[in-house]
């Protein structure tokens, strides 16, 4: 079967100090030599409510939010 996307980006996350899911921005954090890591944060109170690595040279990529504030 085809693939019939390439890649996800977040457009809400929960956010444990608004209580709910809010809208993020994503921000890159570090260009690594198998990838980039990018920083997801809230854009009412600026808290970091997840990360995503892009692996350079492969279409998979890892998400990861973080639990806890």
């Amino acid at each position: 079967m085809e693939q019939s996307f390439d890649q996800f980006n977040a457009a809400l996350l929960y956010c444990n100090k608004c209580g709910r899911a809010m809208p993020v921005r994503q921000r890159l954090l570090l260009v690594l030599p198998d990838g980039e890591l990018y920083d997801y944060t809230c854009q009412t109170c600026h808290s970091s409510v997840g990360s995503k690595t892009e692996r350079a040279g492969s279409q998979a990529s890892t998400s990861k939010t973080r639990i806890g504030g």
